[in-house]
């Protein structure tokens, strides 16, 4: 185990590189399971997420490589479709192979996963669509057990609620299914449009991408691919406040300001200058103490839950009291009680959070919950006084390549040291 020494006082400066999503890559990994032979991945992320997926691959029959930014995945003629529980239990996007290992397999074992804790995030969407388009599924012994022997058909699906992990499952399902299959209430996040390109490409008769309903005409056969991973909007919104809480000037590159809109426009609302640079990313600047800015996470185009965490934080240290409003994962404030060893003032009621701004924080021992606390407890203790420890830090390692290297090209003091005060999981 490993903790995060967070020296305060750093005003980050200078430009910082985004690389490919991890919303993303860890789909469009699973995605190559639909199509016999080789396809390669670009700009993948170098996290420990990527790492576990490529485990999970390698376990089903795949032979998964990598050099540099490049992830070279070779699926064989006969996939396995068991994804045990050892693996699975480290990453919850582990549930995405279960569309494409029922639709090229007509099979699939995988045991319910694990991942953040941050709300209940069940699978009941997962399962109805999948058993609308012909499959039998049940949960038993803790593995999602589904069967379609007689190969998937297209239908007409309905989301409750547009879930990314259910469109993105259903959608691998539907692209080999017979007929037609129309889904509505889909996601529309740029990884669902990601994944939408790489279907196409690999032959996928995908309309709608981006729109609330998707059409696809299942086809035959896939084949492999070449593709080019979308940015990381988390990780340019998560530099973007940092930007910000430190009263720096930050430029984000390879980060599309058109996927962080209302990120940007609440920043400038706090009294940041936001100059958008087109594909190329956007600066982000700040000079004095930020204002309070309420936020209301939804799904995309939404705020995202995702940079919660990092708002949270810049609230806690910014003029005036606001109101965060979490609608998507009911745990997400979690960390909410270590972000107040700092001395942030936060109330919760239920999914709203009261945060009242305070001119200084103080540095503390805290323990990072999941990937997006952790970082926002990292950018807190930028700006506190004194030293924060950031423990549990192979949560941040699961979703942000090179964090403290990039911390530190940018103007902060943090090293990474091993904790000697815990040993768990």
């Amino acid at each position: 185990m490993e903790r995060l020494r967070v020296v305060g006082g750093a005003s980050l400066r200078g430009s910082v590189h985004v690389s490919g999503a991890k919303n993303s890559s860890l789909k469009l990994m699973a995605a190559t399971l639909l199509a016999e032979g080789r396809s390669s991945l670009l700009d993948v992320p170098a996290i420990t997420d990527v790492e576990y997926m490529s485990e999970l691959l390698s376990r089903l029959g795949a032979e998964v490589s990598r050099q540099g930014t490049t992830v070279t995945v070779d699926v064989p003629e006969k996939v396995a479709h068991e994804a045990p529980y050892e693996l699975v239990r480290r990453l919850r996007a582990s549930i995405c192979v279960l569309g494409p290992l029922l639709a090229r397999c007509g099979a699939a074992d995988v045991a319910l996963p694990g991942g953040d804790a941050i709300g209940s995030r069940g699978l009941d969407m997962h399962i109805a669509g999948l058993e609308r388009l012909g499959a039998h599924v049940e949960v038993q012994h803790g593995y999602v057990v589904a069967r379609a022997p007689g190969g998937l058909k297209g239908a007409m699906i309905g989301l409750d609620f547009p879930s990314v992990g259910a469109t993105e499952n259903i959608l691998m399902a539907a692209v080999l299914a017979d007929g037609e299959t129309v889904l509505d209430n889909v996601a529309r996040e740029p990884e669902i449009i990601d994944i939408c390109e790489m279907l196409t490409n690999m032959g996928a008769k995908i309309d709608g991408a981006g729109t609330s309903t998707l059409r696809v005409q299942g086809v035959d056969r896939l084949r492999p691919v070449q593709h080019t991973t979308v940015p990381d909007r988390i990780v340019a919104g998560t530099w973007a406040v940092a930007a910000l809480m430190t009263r720096g000037d930050v430029t984000v590159t390879n980060g599309r300001a058109e996927h962080l809109e209302l990120v940007l426009d609440k920043l400038m609302a706090a009294g940041a200058v936001v100059e958008t640079h087109g594909q190329g990313g956007f600066r982000v600047a700040m000079s004095g103490r930020p204002r309070a800015i309420d936020v209301v996470t939804l799904p995309y185009p939404g705020f995202p839950t995702d940079l919660q965490p990092m708002v949270v934080a810049l609230n806690a240290l910014a003029d005036g009291t606001a109101m965060i409003t979490e609608n998507v994962y009911e745990a997400r404030f979690m960390f909410v009680n270590e972000l107040a060893r700092l001395g942030a003032d936060v109330r919760i009621d239920g999914h709203h959070a009261v945060v009242r701004g305070r001119e200084t924080l103080s540095g503390a021992p805290v323990i990072a919950t999941d990937i997006r606390a952790g970082a926002g407890l990292v950018l807190a203790g930028l700006v506190a006084e004194g030293e924060t420890l950031v423990s549990a830090v192979h949560h941040i390692d699961r979703g942000y390549p090179d964090f403290v290297g990039q911390l530190n090209q940018l103007g902060a003091d943090v090293t990474r040291e091993p904790d000697p005060d815990r040993f768990d999981d």
